[in-house]
């Protein structure tokens, strides 16, 4: 099976995930997406995939995200999206992509329901 998982390996979280994919077996393609972060189409589709909004993956806690007024009730999903392929730190993660779905794994064991 194929595992991507979109990783920052400052975020304690996105670590925790990617020990689980690898104790459960799998080797994972590794994205550092504040390095190579997805195009907004292909993030678009992972949170469809997901069952969540733009909304629901945005990293609201950092700073940007106020100072941009994404955190708004009135922001759409277009205007996060766009935020977001400005300003990858505003993916919130990990997000981990397999054959049988994608999830963003907060807390890091919801992982375990698409390997």
């Amino acid at each position: 099976m194929n595992v991507t998982i979109y990783h920052n390996p400052l975020c304690g979280t996105s670590r925790k995930t990617l020990e689980i994919i690898r104790e459960t077996g799998f080797e994972p393609n590794v994205v550092e997406y504040l390095k190579a972060p997805p195009t907004r189409e292909e993030l678009r589709q992972m949170y469809e995939r997901a069952g969540i909004s733009p909304r629901e993956g945005l990293r609201a806690k950092e700073p940007i995200a106020s100072e941009l007024g994404l955190t708004r009730p009135d922001v759409t999903d277009d205007e996060i999206l766009d935020a977001m392929m400005e300003h990858p730190i505003l993916i919130n993660r990990p997000l981990v992509v397999t054959d049988k779905g994608v999830r963003l794994c907060r807390p890091q064991d919801l992982v375990r329901e698409i390997l």
